[in-house]
């Protein structure tokens, strides 16, 4: 990801993100039921590294195996990039937790951005105490293996019901998570920019008395008022 589109990404809301992909076409970029762990989560913007699980079987799961490299999912803690979200298609399965506090330590060590996955949390309030972005579907004490066995390292995935590929872009905010495709990311940021940026002078604008027909989607008529407003220096609005 260029250095301008992620700083570009991280100043804009999912909700700014959403509709430049619909405008697009692409409607399903939304994760269902995932939230930050903390209150108010700080944004997270960064490239998916996607671990997959599937129900649990008993016969090839072998707890022995929990922490040596044949367990994907500690792969997973170990390989997944700095700068990138680990990204977790645990099938919405809110019964047990897909990372904890020691696993989450080890990750912000390493530098990673964040987690995403539609599954729990265990360890929430320690996670929290960490300060690594996490969005979840919820606290879950039970571990992993209760439910889980993790089968895919860097494939295609669902979360919270979005196709997600190796390397898409996520970016998190307090409303959630939306998914980027990697190709569209330059100018899906370039075009939420402007975007966010004709809406601060339309929010003042209704601010002060305009109604939104005629004016929220911006016209010909606004976007020239807008572009009036920045050529006299962007002054109060009064009407």
């Amino acid at each position: 990801m260029k250095d301008i589109t992620r700083e570009r990404l991280s100043q804009i809301t999912t909700a700014t993100i959403s509709y430049q992909l619909l405008k697009r076409g692409i409607r399903d970029v939304f994760m269902q039921g995932i939230v930050p762990l903390s209150p108010g989560g700080e944004r997270l913007v960064g490239e998916a590294y996607t671990l997959r699980y599937i129900p649990v079987r008993e016969d090839p799961s072998d707890l022995s195996a929990l922490g040596s490299a044949a367990n994907l999912a500690r792969r997973a803690i170990e390989e997944c990039p700095a700068g990138a979200i680990l990204t977790v298609d645990a099938r919405r399965e809110v019964h047990c937790g897909t990372v904890g506090d020691i696993l989450v330590t080890r990750l912000m060590v390493r530098g990673v951005a964040g987690v995403v996955t539609d599954g729990g949390v265990r360890d929430a309030e320690a996670v929290r105490e960490i300060g690594l972005p996490v969005y979840s579907a919820g606290a879950a004490a039970p571990a992993s293996p209760t439910l889980h066995m993790p089968v895919g390292l860097q494939e295609p995935i669902s979360c919270g019901g979005v196709a997600v590929f190796p390397g898409d872009i996520i970016v998190a905010d307090g409303d959630g998570c939306v998914v980027v495709p990697q190709a569209l990311a330059d100018s899906i940021a370039e075009d939420a920019a402007a975007q966010e940026e004709i809406e601060s002078f339309i929010q003042k604008l209704v601010a002060a008395g305009r109604p939104v027909i005629g004016t929220y989607p911006p016209t010909d008529q606004i976007r020239a008022e807008y572009e009036v407003w920045l050529k006299d220096g962007s002054p109060e609005i009064t009407e």
